[in-house]
């Protein structure tokens, strides 16, 4: 198994510091660069990867080491990752010395406590494997697998580095945990994408999938469904493993075409968006998981202007005392700047969603922000915001809301007339409005019902529909 140490100091970790830290292999260990020399190599004496160190990143955002550790750590701080092949006995101890050394000489701690070694670990006698960085376990001609084991798989830079590798290989990739690993809101709807997989190991079961629940069993190089005599997929009694909570998430999804000029500035939606349902602005942003830079919006539309025309996702989170996470995904069409963004925030006992702010909401990114499409909706799911290996209901929907431009593609008559119970609201100048559906208040199932007729009723009068 891939063994993973970060140091997590108060001071940036120079040149001498790191120099320290890859000594801990002794001087039989060798030292290479990779990706521009932003992760470090150290070798074993013939020259096969043991441990990979990452740059360190300077974290700005507070709460995302215990979002992510369970560690509270105070801001800023810098997050140094150590990954160790977990096919060589030495490397997991080199890791922890490496990362230990630079929180005793930085003043920092590690993650996990229990991997700090400050000792120097003989790799003389270390076989590696010859699959090059100590990046993923197994390797096969339709899969990269990783096994790990944290308390929240997140999107972090390695993470979607491997993701980009193994895709552009035509591999998928399935990353193999416990049953006590949660995953991030980002790195789910990563997993989620075909042929990608989060596989469970499950003590007593077996493997299963993590968000299915489908048995799994490895064959012909990779993890696929076990099939039972008349064809079907079973699933894991451990996924059904679920127990009664008053948690909940409100996901707020939508889409807006901004033109593309020069004073455009993006992410300003979402900041609408986060004040409206929290009272506050987005804490950070970043490409990766940690969130490490202070939100701003003009900074997201730089990175973004230096993109084009490739799409650029970033992920923001919020601050601590309400749990919030979104995705951004901005790219360049003739229409202009698309942003799909997905909210999601979080609510315990005794907390209520902000239900009756959606639809100011939806008034403000109808006038302000040039809205597409919105789609709101509850479901019974963690406060925390990551999701466990087990079964989950799917989100109720609470309202939709239709841009202008479609509503008067679809035609305003047709659109303002579906076959469902509610009546839409108007948005916007009544000469071109935007129309916004009430469909309940996220405890009625039932509404996935008219959100589905709702939406064949509108893709009917599109043009060019064969209905």
């Amino acid at each position: 198994m891939t063994k993973d140490v970060i140091a997590l100091t108060p001071k940036m970790p120079d040149t001498w510091a790191l120099l320290a830290g890859l000594y801990a292999g002794g001087p039989e260990a060798a030292v290479t660069a990779d990706s521009a020399g932003a992760v470090l190599r150290l070798c074993a004496p013939d020259g096969r990867p043991l441990v990979s160190v990452e740059a360190p990143l300077l974290v700005q955002v507070h709460g995302e080491a215990e979002r992510l550790l369970g560690q509270e750590v105070p801001v800023p701080f810098w997050w140094t990752e150590a990954r160790a092949s977990g096919a060589v006995p030495e490397a997991e101890r080199l890791a922890g010395a490496v990362c230990g050394r630079l929180a005793l000489l930085l003043g920092g701690s590690t993650w996990p406590e229990s991997a700090a070694d400050t000792g120097v670990v003989d790799v003389r006698a270390a076989v590696a494997p010859d699959d090059g960085q100590p990046v993923v376990d197994v390797l096969t001609d339709s899969t990269a697998v990783v096994l790990s084991d944290r308390p929240v798989l997140a999107l972090t830079t390695w993470l979607s580095e491997v993701l980009r590798d193994t895709s552009e290989s035509g591999r998928a990739l399935q990353i193999v945990t416990p049953p006590h690993v949660r995953l991030s809101a980002p790195a789910r709807a990563t997993l989620l994408q075909v042929p990608n997989r989060w596989v469970v190991q499950d003590p007593a079961q077996g493997y299963y999938d993590g968000l299915s629940g489908a048995v799994l069993r490895w064959q012909d190089g990779t993890f696929t469904p076990a099939l039972g005599a008349d064809g079907t997929a079973s699933v894991a009694e451990a996924f059904g493993r679920t127990s009664p909570s008053s948690d909940r998430q409100l996901v707020v999804a939508f889409r807006t075409t901004l033109p593309a000029h020069e004073d455009t500035v993006l992410g300003e939606a979402l900041e609408t968006a986060w004040r409206a349902l929290t009272g506050s602005a987005p804490a950070g942003w970043g490409t990766a998981e940690p969130v490490n830079l202070p939100w701003s919006p003009r900074r997201l539309t730089g990175l973004a202007r230096n993109r084009a025309p490739e799409p650029t996702h970033v992920i923001v989170t919020g601050h601590p005392d309400r749990p919030g996470l979104a995705w951004i995904r901005v790219t360049r069409t003739t229409a202009g700047v698309e942003q799909d963004v997905t909210l999601t925030l979080g609510y315990g006992e005794g907390e209520e969603p902000p239900l009756e702010a959606i639809e100011p909401l939806a008034e403000r990114l109808v006038a302000e922000h040039g809205l597409t499409t919105m789609l709101a909706s509850v479901r019974r799911a963690s406060r925390d915001l990551t999701t466990a290996p087990v079964l989950q209901a799917p989100p109720v929907p609470v309202a939709f809301t239709l841009g202008a431009r479609d509503v008067r593609a679809i035609g305003l008559t047709h659109a303002r007339r579906p076959p469902v119970a509610v009546r839409p609201v108007a948005l916007g100048p009544a000469s071109e409005p935007a129309l916004h559906y009430p469909l309940g208040d996220g405890s009625d199932a039932g509404a996935l019902v008219e959100l589905r007729r709702l939406a064949a009723h509108l893709r009917a009068g599109m043009p060019g529909s064969a209905a």
